[in-house]
Formats: structure tokens, C-alpha cells, sequence
């Protein structure tokens, strides 16, 4: 185990065991995080959860230590190659974003990217960083194999919420950029507006904005959801709260005080600006016809 002192997070170097974890209760059977920790300091990060229930900090001091997988690529090529695997769909970045600034140097995302292209596997990314578009080259050789997908999360375009709310992230804009790069470029890519905050950022022409923005850009999907506080989120988030928008502290203890989640009407009545803005499908992009796999890799796998 080695040690790289960065500010202001550590990042610490460690092999895994494992790269693919099997996933219940989503969308996804398997995912993929070639770190753990992100140094986006995001107040609403669902993680912070998970990391309490593991007895791990969940207050500000997490995202200040970034576990970089070193040998993740080469224990992703191994799982991809076992005769077992069936080519199911691989979330990436479901706990921690894969494009953070991390990336940049360690480039083990795009090694990743790389190991599934070459195994025909279908997946998905979920990030806030425009990094994303330097491995444009390996997501449209991966498109041609296997189904891609790239999702940016752009909650508002609000700059205050932004900064106060994501302090870690590249602006709003930015990742919209992103967006019409990557589309540009035949990638899939779509925007999840999460979470959406009641009452600072949940109002119609806020929510039709970024609709606007995003569909402007080519986000071929866009969809969107509340703000849910779990133990762990619950506590850092309400803390956050009372430093940035004390007035709104109040609203959010009567809102939360027995729930995790909102009653689903009035979840409901938030993303309804949304649901309608986005009534209207895009028109088609143009992208390359996937392939089948090679006879001999079907073989192998």
C-alpha cells in the first residue's frame, strides 16, 4: 500500500480483488468503480449513507481519502474473460464518480473502458465531470461493439446552488458542453436532473431550463428526481443546510422528519415540469449499427 499526499484529499494506492460487484434492488446486475471516494464534497451525496452503515466518516471528512484501484483494468479483463460472463450491462459510477479529478492522472476509467470495449459488454456511466470527453475515441469503438450509454447529472443551472451545493464539481455548463461534444460525436448521452431540491431548486422555469439546455446540447434522455436523506446524508445535508439557507431548515426537518423520501404525490408534482418539457422525443442522432461479437470471442465467453 503506497500513499500520495494531495490537497485537499489523499489519495491512497491499493489493488482489488475485484472489479465487477454484483448489485441488487436497481436497474443494473453489475457494477463498476475503479475508485472509492470522490472529492466532489457533494452536500445530497446518497454514498454518505453506505458509508456510515460501513462505519466509515460520512461527515466532511469524507471524500478527503480517494482509494485508487491500481490493478482494476487487469482484474476487470480476468472477470470479463471467465466463460461465465454473459455480457450483462455494467453501471459505472454508481458509488463513486468516475471522472473525478483522479482520473486525470490515473486514467484507470478509460483502462476499464477499454477491457469492456474489448469484451463486447454493454454499459453505462453516470458522472459530473466533463473529463468524459477525452476517451470520446474508446466510447465510440465500444458503441459499434455493445450498447453505451453516458449520463451527465445536472440538477440545476442555478450558479449559487451549484457552488454552495456541489463545491467540487466543474460548472453546470461545463458538463452541458460535455454533452453536445459527446453527442456530436454519436455517443448516447442523456442528463439526469438528481436530486432536485424542494425549494431552491425545484421551481418550473428552473426545472425547464435545464430541460431546454440539456435537449439544446443532445441529451437523448433526460429525467429526474427528488432529493431522498438517509441516515449518514440526512445529518451532513441538514448541517449544510443551516450554514448556507437557514430558513429553509425548517421546511426540510417537516419534510424529512419521518420519511427518507417524499410522499410520491408530491415527488410527483416537482417532476412534472420535467415529464412534460421532455413529452416530446428528440430527433434521432446518427450512430454506427452495433455489431455481433466475433464467432470465436462468442466462443470464449
Amino acid at each position: 500500500m503506497f500513499y500520495i499526499l494531495c490537497v485537499p484529499a489523499e489519495y491512497r494506492l491499493e489493488p482489488c480483488k475485484t472489479a465487477l460487484n454484483a448489485v441488487r434492488g436497481m436497474p443494473f446486475r453489475w457494477s463498476l468503480n475503479p475508485y472509492m471516494g470522490c472529492v466532489h464534497q457533494c452536500t445530497f451525496c446518497y454514498v454518505r449513507h453506505f458509508e456510515q452503515r460501513a462505519d466509515r466518516p460520512s461527515d466532511d471528512r469524507y471524500g478527503r481519502s480517494i482509494r485508487v484501484k491500481t490493478n482494476v483494468a487487469e482484474v476487470l479483463r480476468r472477470q470479463l474473460g471467465r466463460s461465465s460472463w454473459q455480457r450483462e450491462t455494467v453501471s459505472i459510477g454508481a458509488a463513486t464518480d468516475p471522472y473525478q479529478p483522479a482520473e486525470g492522472r490515473f486514467k484507470l476509467t478509460r483502462a476499464c473502458l477499454v477491457e469492456l470495449a474489448s469484451a463486447w459488454t454493454p454499459f453505462s456511466i453516470i458522472t459530473r465531470g466533463p473529463l468524459v470527453v477525452r476517451d470520446i475515441d474508446v466510447l465510440q469503438e465500444a458503441s459499434t461493439r455493445a450498447e453505451v450509454g453516458v449520463y451527465f447529472s445536472i440538477p440545476t443551472l442555478d450558479d449559487r446552488i451549484w457552488r454552495t451545493t456541489e463545491p467540487g464539481t466543474a460548472p453546470p455548463r461545463s458538463r452541458l458542453e460535455a454533452v453536445r461534444r459527446l453527442s456530436e460525436a454519436g455517443i448516447d448521452v442523456g442528463v439526469g436532473m438528481a436530486p432536485i431540491l424542494p425549494g431552491l431548486s425545484d421551481r418550473p422555469e428552473q426545472l425547464q431550463e435545464v430541460v431546454r439546455e440539456a435537449r439544446a446540447a443532445g441529451a437523448r434522455s433526460i429525467w429526474a428526481n427528488v432529493l431522498y436523506l438517509r441516515p449518514g446524508t440526512r445529518e451532513h445535508f441538514l448541517e449544510a443546510l443551516a450554514q448556507d439557507w437557514p430558513e429553509e431548515v425548517a421546511r426540510y426537518e417537516a419534510l424529512y422528519s419521518t420519511r427518507a423520501y417524499l410522499p410520491s404525490t408530491m415527488a410527483k408534482s416537482i417532476t412534472e415540469p420535467v415529464r412534460r418539457a421532455t413529452a416530446v422525443s428528440p430527433p434521432p442522432i446518427p450512430r454506427q449499427p452495433v455489431r455481433s461479437a466475433p464467432r470465436q470471442l462468442t466462443l470464449t465467453i
